[in-house]
Parts: structure tokens; C-alpha cells; sequence
């Protein structure tokens, strides 16, 4: 279903200014983003939400600088301003009164239930704040505000997005058909393992993820620390750093590569030397382009500038039509 007046299917979706990208964000995230960008029949609109930044730990003095990575890197990485709309949320400034009328209609026990707020608590106790228990509103708020149809997140994000498909339809029952209720998009690579054989490639687990910005000498000291066991055995291992590094041998080097060291493993024995330098340089080979990429843009602060004000433009124009129909229904104005 396309959104009235607009002939085009609508994309949302943003990354937190929380410090140079990784595989995992790449390959989980941006790889969808490229994905839709080149359909013809999508208006795509990806941002960085610095918003919701704050409601972790973070440094004032170099926000701006973290913010402006994200951006030189969906750059880099292959967005393409004449296929996509990028902008910085805060630029934007109806996804916050949005959020403040979506919050009227939603409850604060269902919010206290979700795992990712009860996660917050343990990770960061003397750190809990408004901002964290109203996460999931803001980005429903983020993601209705452009009448949203496909969101492309990981898995991990399910829940959330839950919440931004209950708040349309209570606001749609309540006040009359005004969202769509938006769809996951997972890219065929949506989870991404930690270095460190345990859960995902995160930021907020040390020594578990590879920069998109990292050289060939520091993927090499990144792989060599993940675990592994003797090389041989009469199964394959389908947790902890074996598993790791065959899934990554898969994405980087093909099915085939896999389907090799699989057999080695279950005959002669597999040398993680080889194998590690071999991956690493496959990683490499991935990530040097986009970081030349990269270089382009750092050295165009201008050109990143006007892409930026495109999108913000662009985003306005929705967001304040969508904000005005919001407050009509609700007798606002």
C-alpha cells in the first residue's frame, strides 16, 4: 500500500552516533539500506539519530565529530544522495513533538516490559534517564512520522518496531486511519557474530567488532584474538570463535570456502594461521574502497554539508505535513 499523495514506498531507518561503524552495522544494516536505495519505486530516508544518542553515556565535546563519522561513512559506504535522503534527526525538529503526542496514547508498563529497557538498566545503572524508558516512542515517532512501510533493522530491533506497529494502530482506532504499520526488512545478513564467540558484533562489547575504518594490520590482531580449539573434530562447532570465524569465512570468501574448512575440520584439521590471515585479507579487500570513499568525503566537508541540508529539507516537508493532519485529528489545532 503506498501513502496518499505519494506514489513511492517510504524507508526509514537511522544508526546512533556511538562511534566509527563496524561489520556488524554494514553488513546488518547498510547493505538493506544500499539494497533499497536502487529499487525505483522507494523513497528512502536514512538518519542519524542523535537523539537517541544521549540516552547513553557520551562527550559533548566530540558528539558533533561522531555524528559527522556516521554520515562520512553511509557515504562511503555506497549511499547515494541522488537515490536517498540522509539527514541528522535533531535537524528535524517534528520527531520530537510527534513523539510527545504519540506518548499521550501509549502506557508506561508496556514500555518497562520491553528486554531492551530492562538491558539499559544492567548495562548502565547510574546512567537511567526519561530518554531510555521512552526510546521505543521516540522511534516510533521517527519511523511514523515519514508514514513509514519498510524498516530495514536487525532482529534485535523486533521488539521496538512491535511498538511502533501498536502505537499506529491505537492512534488509528482512536483518531482514524493515519499510518501504515511498518514492516521489518532484514538484509540476508542481519546478525553478525562477535569477535569474542559470544552474541553479536556490538559497540558496547570490547573486542567484538571490526571498523569499517580499521587497516589490514589491525583486522589481522582482531582475528588472531579470536578464541578457537585444536582444529579438528567429529563435529563442527556451531557456537563460540570457530563458528565465528566459518560464518565471517562465508560472508567474506563464499559458501564454498566455508564448505572446505568444514571438511578440514572433520579430517585433517583446520591451521586458524591460514585461515585468519586469509579472512583478514578478504575483510580488507571489502573495506578498502570504502575507505578511500571515505577519504573523498572527508576532504568535501561542503559537499557533505549540502547533502545533508538536501535531506533536511526534504524530511521537513513530510514531517511537518504529518504533524499538521496528527494534530488536526487530535483537535490540536
Amino acid at each position: 500500500m503506498n501513502n496518499k499523495g505519494n506514489t513511492k514506498i517510504r524507508i526509514f531507518s537511522g544508526t546512533r552516533p556511538t562511534g566509527f561503524l563496524h561489520l556488524g552495522n554494514y553488513l546488518g544494516g547498510l547493505k538493506g539500506y544500499l539494497d533499497l536505495q536502487n529499487k525505483q519505486n522507494y523513497d528512502c530516508i536514512y538518519a542519524v539519530v542523535d537523539l537517541h544518542g544521549i540516552t547513553s553515556p557520551y562527550d559533548s565535546k566530540t558528539y558533533q565529530d561522531k555524528i559527522r563519522e556516521v554520515v562520512l561513512e553511509y557515504l562511503a559506504c555506497g549511499l547515494d544522495p541522488k537515490k536517498c535522503h540522509l539527514l541528522i534527526q535533531s535537524q528535524v525538529p517534528q520527531h520530537v513533538e510527534l513523539a510527545y503526542l504519540l506518548g499521550t496514547l501509549y502506557p508506561v508498563s508496556r514500555l518497562e516490559q520491553l528486554p531492551t529497557y530492562k538491558e539499559k538498566k544492567k548495562e548502565q545503572p547510574h546512567y537511567m534517564n526519561m530518554g531510555l524508558l521512552y526510546y521505543p516512542v521516540l522511534m516510533a515517532a521517527d519511523i511514523l512520522l515519514y508514514k513509514t512501510q519498510f524498516v530495514p533493522v536487525g532482529k534485535d530491533q523486533g521488539p521496538h518496531l512491535e511498538v511502533t506497529r501498536e502505537i499506529a494502530r491505537i492512534f488509528n482506532r482512536r483518531f482514524g486511519k493515519t499510518f501504515p504499520e511498518p514492516q521489518i526488512y532484514l538484509t540476508s545478513s542481519s546478525y553478525i557474530p562477535s569477535l569474542t564467540g559470544e552474541g553479536k558484533m556490538s559497540k558496547s562489547k570490547e573486542g567484538s567488532y571490526i571498523n569499517l575504518v580499521d587497516d589490514l594490520r589491525t583486522i589481522k590482531i582482531k582475528l588472531a584474538r579470536v578464541p578457537t580449539d585444536t582444529g579438528k573434530g567429529k563435529k563442527v562447532p556451531q557456537k563460540g570463535g570457530v563458528a565465528v570465524l566459518l560464518a565471517l569465512v562465508e560472508i567474506f570468501e563464499g559458501e564454498e570456502k566455508r564448505k572446505d574448512y568444514e571438511k578440514l575440520y572433520l579430517e585433517k584439521g583446520i591451521q586458524y594461521k591460514s585461515l585468519k590471515e586469509e579472512l583478514a585479507i578478504a575483510i580488507y579487500k571489502e573495506l578498502k574502497p570504502i575507505q578511500k570513499k571515505r577519504k573523498y568525503f572527508e576532504e568535501n566537508p561542503e559537499l557533505v554539508n549540502e547533502i545533508l541540508e538536501q535531506g533536511r529539507k526534504h524530511a521537513s516537508r513530510i514531517a511537518k505535513q504529518t504533524i499538521l493532519e496528527v494534530k488536526q485529528k487530535m483537535g490540536i489545532v
